[in-house]
């Protein structure tokens, strides 16, 4: 995280303000540093081509999506995984190339998997068998796809992360028989052609032993099948600092552990090493952005806890809702010692709408302070909502001193723009 207090202890991102960022800007805002954003990326790259490896990288949408960010991610010579058809629209309409796509997703509709086909994506990423059979239909020409297989293997991680088990909607088991069968149908397939397999574990792993594990399953699994494929996609996962004893992901060491075990795996089997894809999406965004917020109302129940309210909420931070997850909140406007100990509470009409629990704060804190959130860069914008009719923030890319507007504040116009007082009709089938 690149944030530090200057010498009029003011917290900047950048060398920018924070404090005049919300005061110009307004708040709740969500600011990135560009800067660190691209340095993720080139980080991942630097460690891949070490290996000596053929690779390719995928930033996942998903984490944070909007034309500018597709236009960053491009100008890395990164390629990008979606899982919606907003998510390839945005894309498209971002100038990505599309064979550099890739469409992810668990129950991809007709209509998005016609609209990715019409769109010439680089690949499908297939999660089940009815999948196998709705691609070819639709299918006019060859089309890449690469299988989405269970290894069986739990991640260090919260349950509701996990994806690699067993007992997941996602991809098709190996223990099971299930994966084999995706590949026999893929292989009488008209139009399919099978490219790769993919994995994908779990999110906020900070180790490689899981990655490890579950490519030489995988590797030994298609050895034994004797299963042909170009690609083998690690997915993504790969964890970030929220708080104190939190670890990021080692890119350098980590990268560099999970390819030579894959190549001394390869050289066992005696197979070619296929080329190597990853997926990362909150290690490249997550600690580059924070969430500004003013304080309001502050409320003390003497020795029981005392209440910083702020102006945003689970509306645009859910994480902490949904996985009890952990923050840490900068006063923004002043450098003081933390000396207090309270609850930081969002502004919607729920109990459950806390945004840090245990905070650590000023004693000093006050109507009209600002405060940043740390390390939500990651799936708090994608994850906002209009709970309570609550507007969805700003987001403002910060470099070279500079904040640039990526995405507006929504109106309170755009909250009902989608309303209408229209008579009842009858309903046509869209199909």
């Amino acid at each position: 995280m690149t944030v530090e207090y200057n010498e009029y202890g003011e917290l900047t991102m950048g060398g920018t303000s924070l404090k005049t960022v919300a005061q110009s800007f307004g708040t709740p805002t969500i600011v990135y540093d560009e800067e660190q954003i691209r340095n993720q990326m080139r980080r991942y790259h630097k460690a891949f081509q070490q290996s000596g490896l053929k690779y390719n990288i995928s930033y996942a949408s998903k984490a944070f999506t909007c034309i500018q960010m597709v236009k960053l991610v491009q100008e890395e010579d990164l390629q990008l995984d979606v899982v919606s058809e907003g998510e390839l629209y945005t894309a498209l309409e971002a100038g990505f190339d599309p064979s550099r796509i890739h469409f992810h997703g668990n129950n991809k509709t007709k209509h998005e998997i016609r609209y990715a086909l019409d769109n010439h994506i680089g690949y499908f990423v297939i999660d089940s068998l009815e999948e196998i059979d709705l691609i070819d239909r639709y299918a006019s020409e060859t089309v890449q796809v690469v299988l989405r297989v269970n290894p069986g293997v739990e991640a260090h991680t919260h349950e509701f992360i996990q994806t690699g088990q067993e007992d997941s909607k996602f991809g098709l088991s190996i223990r099971y028989g299930l994966a084999n069968e995706a590949v026999d149908k893929i292989k009488q397939a008209k139009h399919l052609n099978l490219k790769g397999v993919h994995i994908h574990i779990g999110s906020q792993i900070e180790g490689t032993e899981a990655f490890i594990e579950t490519a030489k399953i995988v590797m030994n699994w298609l050895n034994d099948q004797q299963i042909q494929v170009d690609l083998l996609n690690l997915g993504g996962g790969f964890g970030i600092k929220y708080v104190e004893g939190d670890v990021s992901f080692p890119i350098e060491s980590g990268i560099a552990e999970i390819t030579d075990a894959i190549k001394n795996e390869a050289n066992q089997l005696n197979m070619e090493t296929p080329e190597i894809g990853i997926e990362p999406g909150r290690s490249i965004v997550g600690e580059a952005g924070i969430t500004l917020y003013e304080v309001g109302t502050i409320k003390e129940i003497p020795e029981i806890n005392k209440y910083v309210s702020i102006d945003g909420g689970m509306s645009d931070h859910i994480r902490t809702a949904l996985y009890d997850a952990k923050y840490q909140a900068l006063l923004v406007n002043r450098h003081e010692e933390a000396d207090d100990t309270v609850t930081i509470a969002g502004k919607l009409c729920e109990s459950g709408d806390i945004i840090i629990k245990n905070a650590k704060l000023p004693s000093s804190v006050q109507r009209g302070d600002y405060l940043a959130i740390l390390s939500t860069g990651a799936y708090h914008y994608s994850m906002a909502s209009n709970y309570n009719q609550m507007q969805k923030p700003s987001v403002f890319f910060i470099k070279d001193g500079k904040a640039r507007e990526v995405i507006k504040r929504q109106s309170l116009r755009q909250l009902i723009i989608n309303d209408t007082c229209l008579l009842y009709t009858s309903p046509s089938p869209r199909d």
